[in-house]
């Protein structure tokens, strides 16, 4: 008995696993029959350039829906846009409809779209070589006749680059959607929100959001109306980069001119120093044009702190000139203008608070007038015999000989007495005269020298006096120039970086 069961058990195992293996293989084998009759019989009388409407005078209703996933390059050269999204259309097809119960487990089917009717919606502003740059993929249709077509592809659309607050800018791209052979009352196209869910950060832009707008446009040729969707997608640029390779550098650069200013003249790189900052000035401005488009429409705000930046150069490098021609202003080609005195070493010497070099200290050497010195030659001049006269054909008078107590000028005192020792007296003042008047060629010779030497130091002081004062004119024209090329420069920086609309925006999500 025991053995009996035994056996039966195995039996009804047996015919249970055979059953359900031949239910399962059944139920698979009876779907892919359904799948295979349903593709035949929905595809008999189908023909892919019908309109799938039941009623021809109504319009099939399109819905589409972008889906962004990646700003892949804005070309503002040639103001192309460069996307990776996906396009998903959904429409209802009355030929492609079936009874789920009629063929258990058919859900949907799928069909490639040259094999059924598949709406004409194109990017109105394509960029692309073949114009449609989307991958043709299958049409997901179910049992109540609802198809979704998801295309993906690469788009390439035409964009008007604004680049007026180039680095701190924001940029709209359109995407125009829409049919191409169908108007309004033949397809009826519907706009879904973008999605960005799936969106990929983009290391150069920002997303800042992509708005949908359905349109309608009548033309004068049709009084039927054209539908299309378009979407704008919104970002704003990214100016670390710049700011780090640009801006700052530009900055940096603005400062090195106004040192300029500071450099002594005496040194000679005044103009070098001026000249390379300019050609510096230069290469920025080529790489910035190098990425920008060849438009008239703007300039650029980064081009206006530049040339801005490139004028306060090139007028340092003016007002270096003219600094260097008053430092070095030869003594011999006059003296400084009266208004030139009045206004740089005057008012704008007191303005700068400079001052003269030594001018608070006193002289220890005392100014002699032409008058003073010729009364002191003439003094020096000692007792001369008329008829002489100089080297320079000058005639030298005679003067009394000044007092001496060796040689009294009195004698008559001698010849009133008749001694023998005034008459030794007498022969002593004429051998006295007779070698003072050998001696008054030597001394007039000494005295003309002395005079052509004075008149020499004379000269070479007042023509120093006259290049201290162009060099002091130089060294106010270089502190005012110093002052207000740094206002200049600091309003023009502050005034043109600051007038961009995001810049605070910028700085705050950019730089921190």
């Amino acid at each position: 008995m025991l053995s009996s069961e035994k056996g039966l058990g195995f039996v009804y195992t047996g015919l249970y696993l055979w059953a359900s293996l031949f239910l399962s293989f059944w139920k698979v084998s009876q779907q892919g029959e359904n799948q295979r009759r349903l593709y035949r019989e929905l595809l008999k009388n189908y023909n892919r350039l019908e309109r799938p409407v039941m009623n021809d005078s109504q319009p099939l209703v399109v819905e589409l829906q972008l889906s962004l996933l990646q700003i892949i390059d804005v070309d503002e050269k040639n103001q192309v846009l460069i996307t990776n999204a996906w396009l998903q259309m959904s429409w209802i097809d009355a030929y492609l409809s079936w009874d789920q119960y009629e063929y258990p487990g058919v859900q949907n089917l799928r069909f490639p779209s040259d094999q059924i009717w598949v709406p004409d919606i194109l990017l109105y502003n394509s960029a692309d070589e073949r114009f449609d740059a989307t991958f043709h993929t299958n049409v997901l249709v179910n049992y109540s006749g609802s198809c979704q077509y998801i295309p993906p592809g690469i788009l390439k659309s035409t964009c008007y680059i604004d680049v007026r607050w180039f680095p701190f800018d924001v940029q709209k791209c359109d995407l125009k959607f829409g049919s191409w052979t169908h108007n309004g009352w033949l397809l009826d196209l519907q706009m879904l929100e973008a999605d960005i869910s799936n969106y990929i950060s983009n290391g150069e832009w920002d997303l800042v959001g992509v708005p949908g707008k359905r349109n309608e446009l009548y033309y004068e040729c049709c009084k039927e109306p054209y539908p299309d969707v378009t979407y704008t997608v919104t970002m704003r640029r990214r100016t670390l980069y710049y700011g780090l390779n640009l801006l700052i550098p530009c900055v940096l650069i603005s400062g090195l001119a106004l040192l300029v200013f500071l450099l002594p003249a005496d040194s000679g790189e005044k103009i070098s120093l001026g000249i390379t900052v300019l050609l510096s000035l230069t290469v920025f401005m080529l790489l910035v044009a190098e990425i920008m488009p060849a438009t008239s429409d703007s300039v650029p705000l980064i081009a206006q702190y530049f040339a801005s930046i490139m004028v306060i150069v090139g007028l340092s490098v003016v007002v270096t000139v003219l600094v260097l021609q008053f430092h070095h202003h030869d003594p011999q080609a006059g003296k400084m203008p009266q208004w030139v005195r009045v206004v740089l070493l005057n008012w704008c010497a007191w303005f700068l608070r400079m001052k003269k070099p030594g001018e608070s200290i006193r002289p220890l050497s005392c100014k002699y007038s032409h008058s003073k010195h010729q009364s002191s030659v003439s003094s020096v001049e000692m007792n001369v015999l008329p008829g002489h006269q100089s080297s320079n054909g000058n005639v030298i008078y005679s003067y009394h000989a000044m007092e001496n107590p060796c040689c009294p000028q009195n004698s008559d005192t001698g010849n009133k007495s008749g001694k023998g020792p005034d008459l030794s007296l007498e022969d002593s003042e004429i051998s006295q005269r007779k070698a003072l008047m050998d001696t008054i060629p030597v001394i007039v010779k000494i005295l003309e020298e002395v005079q052509f030497i004075a008149a020499r130091f004379r000269k070479q002081d007042e023509g120093e006096e006259v290049c201290s004062e162009w060099k002091f004119a130089a060294a106010v024209i270089d502190r005012l120039c110093l002052v207000a090329f740094s206002l200049f420069a600091i309003i023009c920086t502050l005034t043109i970086l600051m007038s961009a609309p995001n810049f605070i925006e910028a700085v705050t999500k950019d730089f921190t």
